[in-house]
């Protein structure tokens, strides 16, 4: 992780989905209503739910979408059922990519994630091809503007909360926990009066892939399509980008 900045990505990934906000409040309404409908609408003790309503906060989804999303998982009836299902392929240089889809239709999500990547100038590989090479972490992400401390001070706060690393850039602080220590670490730097600009459960690389530009352009063009697809709710590479 050291020497990367995930928050550069981010960045970029929330410039270019601006203009598909209505297709990201409806991927994030379908993951509210399967966390809900599974472990209830309380947050406080639904800790699923409350990683879904941060990430939903993260992209401004109105209160009023997350609510129905809530309403209607918890109203009577089976209503929609979904299944996790998780894509493992290669791009340029063999940089891996995995794509995490919530799906009523497995034939049909498989056909279309098969498609953005094979016809994209990648090449769909097999279940466990790719998974072993990204590790689940906790990513926090603290925006440094009219934030008057210094990295050693910000140091003890990431490691006093059970934090694992901390990346600093002139913008911003990065932390990374492991996946169970995430909701503690988040909460204890909330309680401390830090805002985040980022928390998230993610999947980060072993090894970042170094690409060339025209490398870059085939690999963003398999991302666009993938995040393209109303059955894809997160696509993660390995690319250094």
């Amino acid at each position: 992780m050291a020497g990367h900045s995930k928050w550069n990505n981010i960045k970029q990934r929330k410039g270019a989905q601006d203009a598909k906000r209505g297709k990201i409040f409806q991927k994030l309404s379908r993951e509210i209503y399967m966390a809900a409908k599974s472990g209830g609408p309380d947050p406080a003790s639904n800790p699923s739910l409350r990683l879904v309503l941060d990430k939903a906060k993260s992209a401004n989804m109105p209160n009023d979408n997350v609510q129905r999303a809530i309403k209607k998982a918890t109203s009577a009836g089976e209503g929609d059922n979904y299944d996790e299902v998780i894509y493992e392929g290669y791009g340029p240089a063999g940089v891996g990519i995995l794509v995490h889809t919530l799906t009523d239709n497995k034939n049909r999500t498989a056909t279309n994630v098969r498609v953005a990547i094979n016809k994209n100038g990648g090449s769909l590989g097999e279940t466990g091809s790719v998974a072993y090479l990204f590790d689940r972490k906790g990513y926090i992400a603290i925006e440094r503007e009219a934030l008057d401390i210094d990295e050693d001070t910000m140091l003890m706060s990431v490691l006093e909360a059970g934090g694992e690393e901390l990346e600093a850039s002139e913008d911003v602080f990065e932390i990374y926990t492991e996946a169970s220590d995430f909701a503690e670490v988040r909460d204890a730097l909330e309680k401390e009066g830090y805002v985040l600009a980022q928390a998230e459960l993610t999947m980060v690389p072993q090894v970042y892939t170094e690409l060339t530009e025209e490398q870059q352009v085939i690999l963003e063009t398999i991302v666009d399509a993938l995040e393209d697809d109303d059955d894809v709710s997160e696509v993660y590479t390995s690319a250094h980008m």
